[in-house]
């Protein structure tokens, strides 16, 4: 009367033991085509973004008006066309920031922007919804050139140098 239990048990625990073992291996090729540290497989590596511009422009390098400057898009609670200057360095977010933004997507301390030389960068700072620098994900500091787009939440802005 016990070994048609027993066979069922034996059967059932096999069945699981399978199903589990599927799931890993889908769980695994998933993962695999997703890419391996940040990379996609329909573009660039998320950390490159900006990457095919040069660093530093040379001829920018002779010439002595160099004033980095954010100008508003759109973002709420700020005037569209205002530039904010960024010869220091500036943390943007909803908290005690040097720019403060009125988005609900935006982390208090979201992102910042400062100046390496006559470099400016752009650096997420652990944001819960990201930083994007023209349509891309900003992983670690980001290089800023003349015209790149930065979003954060519902604002916009513009880097002018």
């Amino acid at each position: 009367m016990l070994q048609p239990v027993s066979v069922g048990l034996k059967f059932g625990f096999l069945i699981v033991l399978y199903l589990f073992l599927m799931w890993v291996a889908f769980s695994t090729l998933f993962d695999l085509r997703r890419g391996f540290g940040g990379r996609r497989q329909d573009g660039p590596p998320v950390g490159e973004a900006t990457s095919i511009h040069q660093t530093v422009d040379p001829l920018a390098m002779l010439e002595g008006d160099f004033e980095p400057r954010l100008v508003v898009d759109h973002a709420p609670g700020h005037e569209p066309g205002v530039a904010y200057d960024l010869m220091e360095p500036v943390t943007l977010g909803r908290g005690n920031v040097e720019l403060k933004l009125e988005d609900a997507f935006a982390s208090s301390r979201h992102a910042q922007i400062t100046r390496q030389g006559r470099v400016v960068v752009l650096e997420d700072l652990g944001s819960t919804n990201g930083t994007y620098l023209n349509g891309e994900v900003v992983a670690g500091p980001q290089p800023l050139h003349d015209g790149d787009r930065i979003r954060i939440g519902d604002s916009e802005f513009t880097y002018y140098q």
